[in-house]
């Protein structure tokens, strides 16, 4: 009993620590792009669209990659705690930016899983695009702008995740369809 509650003490803290990472405010470069690009000039609109797709992004990569199946819950645990103790949430405005921080979820965690056509990159850029604002034909050019940056959204949360919760280690000679018991 006493391993089990220092076991999720500690899987608790990371996730927290996880969270810190994540939640850093984007790029000025990048805030001002999307305003051009989405926000018809929306600064605030830009920089709230950036910060929900990296805590969104950082989310899924915490679902999809980690070593632990619980790490993904405890990761929503702390990015709630941190939601309700967000400066740029106006106090009795949680719930909405909760919903709308999940109808971003479900929205990239779409373009994340579609393969079709030019691939998730691309979906993901149109997805940031469009709840910009941006639901007109954008050109090429963009597009891939908005899916470069959310790579590197992807890429930092990956990152983080592998420093705080490790990860995964095979000798050389065992592939990892050998440890799940399915080698072909």
């Amino acid at each position: 009993m006493w391993r089990e509650w220092r076991h999720r003490r500690a899987l608790r803290a990371r996730a927290q620590s996880y969270v810190r990472a994540i939640v850093a405010e984007p790029d000025e470069a990048h805030v001002r792009w999307l305003a051009e690009q989405g926000t018809a000039g929306d600064i605030d609109h830009a920089r709230w669209e950036l910060r929900y797709a990296r805590r969104a992004l950082a989310l899924l990569v915490a679902a999809r990659d980690a070593l632990d199946d619980r790490t993904a819950s405890a990761v929503a645990h702390a990015l709630s705690l941190a939601l309700a103790d967000d400066p740029a949430v106006a106090p009795g405005k949680v719930r909405v930016a909760e919903r709308q921080l999940n109808d971003r979820l479900r929205a990239y965690g779409e373009a994340l899983r579609n393969r079709d056509g030019a691939g998730s990159g691309w979906h993901l850029g149109r997805t940031l695009l469009a709840f910009a604002g941006r639901r007109d034909a954008v050109p090429p050019a963009e597009v891939q702008y908005a899916a470069e940056l959310l790579a590197t959204y992807v890429v930092e949360a990956n990152q983080a995740l592998r420093e705080r919760f490790g990860t995964a280690s095979l000798p050389e000679d065992v592939a990892p369809s050998a440890v799940r018991g399915t080698a072909l």
